[in-house]
């Protein structure tokens, strides 16, 4: 059952792992094992969609082969009227990409992010993932935004969703926060240089980061590089993401 709410504002965001054709096998092969999930039977007319089922609770990581291009994240906004969701984000800085008859709409946001309106139902948040002495729960999206284009595509999410703005834990970073409920946190960081759109990788937070990193690399991810309280490591698919120094249930810093 969809939860009631306003029919604009999600009520669940999934994020979607689009794999470039090339690494499609060692993507259906890394991110259920990395993420502590199991890998649905492939659908599509081309087997080209998958998910990656939670032990409990409702998915909300779901990954597609693309036809071309790099791989990338995207977006999947759980809304109640997906037709009312993207005039309203177009009056908020959005482009409509696609009007699929199947019921999804594809957008793009004032900073060329991709997402997707989508009413696919989902209520029940997973618990973190137990590796045996500490858990780990992807639990948010870091979209990565040029300086130039940060106020405005700060401001679009935080409109876009109807959740509050943070300040994040450095001034490069800003919070928008969801419900207790809802799985995906959104956290826009502000980058120092000036890549031509904004992008997105995601974050994993976790009890024990050492742990964490050499069960990854172990499964073939590669250590890009190391800071004080995360870890940015490269898939084998070739996306970026993150291990961080955060409670998996409560999205909080440890330590």
């Amino acid at each position: 059952m969809t939860p009631m709410g306003a029919p604009t504002h999600p009520f669940w965001i999934s994020a979607f792992l689009d794999i470039a054709p090339q690494h499609w096998d060692a993507a259906l092969a890394f991110w259920p094992a990395a993420t502590g999930t199991t890998l649905s039977a492939l659908r599509g007319d081309d087997q080209e969609f998958a998910t990656l089922v939670p032990a409990d609770g409702d998915d909300h990581l779901r990954i597609q082969r693309r036809g071309d291009g790099l791989s990338r994240i995207h977006l999947d906004v759980h809304v109640t009227d997906p037709a009312r969701a993207a005039d309203r984000a177009v009056e908020l800085g959005a482009e409509v990409v696609h009007r699929s008859a199947y019921g999804y709409i594809v957008l793009r946001s004032p900073g060329g992010l991709t997402f997707c309106f989508v009413d696919h139902p989902a209520a029940v948040r997973p618990t973190p993932a137990d590796h045996g002495g500490y858990r780990s729960a992807v639990d948010q999206v870091c979209i990565d935004v040029p300086s130039s284009r940060f106020d405005t595509e700060s401001a679009f999410w935080a409109a876009l969703t109807g959740w509050r703005e943070h300040a994040g834990a450095m001034s490069c970073f800003t919070l928008v926060k969801p419900p207790r409920d809802q799985p995906t946190r959104l956290l826009l960081q502000k980058l120092d240089d000036e890549p031509s759109a904004v992008t997105a990788h995601l974050d994993i937070a976790v009890t024990d980061r050492t742990a964490e990193t050499i069960r990854h690399t172990g499964l073939g991810a590669q250590v890009v590089a190391e800071h004080d309280r995360w870890t940015v490591l490269r898939a084998p698919d070739g996306l970026p993401y993150c291990l961080t120094d955060r409670d998996p249930e409560t999205g909080s810093l440890i330590g």
